[in-house]
């Protein structure tokens, strides 16, 4: 039996649970199981690491994408310069088990945007600080666009408040990502408190969020004209990449 598995808190929406239990059916893995592990602080995760000796690797959700960093035994660059991980493999042929973090988010996203952009997006803003935050900066950061982040507490100068985003920031900034679990199901009628009045034709909106499929954030974006896009194609990503991380002992 080979275990994979989630964690984080809480996991009663999970997208990873279903994406492999339909994985391994579709590709006829009977021996492999994927597992939800809500846990309530990461001090749980040595004992279930120990506790379940058959557990291969785990992906990493909200709130423990930035706090896993320190329990770990190895970060592979692309994490550490992001600062987040979303997905560890545990390699047991040493003694004792060995955990190894990834970031795979910046992969899907990475993935999954590049068909969107144009050369007109030269700046964007992130709605949210978290781990999948610093995964979608490190990305735009690369092809050379520049970000903003709004938080509800800002305490750096790349930082605003909701309250500080106005029409001139978002003329700027034709790319806006939402990070934040904003509109999530179960709370379908929320939606980040930003001015959507100021959105245009020229704008592209992404959300992380895949349930629903189009978010309220989403949906009023469109009723400006704006692009936009969810983050299911994201997920099934950086899923992939995270398998792929998983199965390859050169890893």
């Amino acid at each position: 039996m080979k275990r994979y598995g989630l964690i984080g808190y809480p996991l009663s929406h999970s997208f990873s649970k279903h994406y492999f239990e339909e994985k391994f059916a579709r590709e006829n893995l009977s021996e492999c199981r994927y597992e939800n592990f809500p846990l309530q602080s990461l001090e749980e995760l040595s004992r279930l690491v120990k506790d379940t000796p058959d557990l291969q690797g785990f992906n990493v959700t909200i709130p423990y994408k930035e706090k896993v960093l320190a329990h770990l035994d190895y970060i592979d660059d692309n994490a550490s310069e992001i600062g987040a991980v979303n997905t560890v493999k545990i390699d047991r042929h040493r003694g004792k088990p060995f955990l190894k973090g990834y970031n795979t988010d910046s992969f899907g996203f990475y993935t999954s945007l590049l068909p969107f952009l144009n050369k007109n997006i030269t700046d964007a803003i992130i709605l949210g600080t978290g781990g999948a935050a610093k995964a979608v900066a490190s990305v735009l950061k690369k092809l050379g666009i520049s970000c903003l982040f709004v938080s509800r507490h800002p305490m750096r100068s790349d930082q605003i408040s909701y309250t500080d985003l106005c029409g001139p920031v978002l003329y700027h900034a034709q790319l806006i990502v939402n990070t934040t679990p904003v509109g999530m199901v179960p709370d379908t009628d929320a939606c980040p408190d930003i001015p959507y009045e100021f959105i245009t034709v020229k704008h592209l909106l992404y959300d992380l969020i895949y349930n629903p499929a189009e978010t309220k954030f989403l949906a009023r974006g469109k009723q400006w004209g704006a692009r936009v896009v969810n983050g299911l194609s994201m997920l099934s990503l950086q899923a992939e990449k995270a398998w792929e991380i998983w199965n390859d002992d050169c890893v």
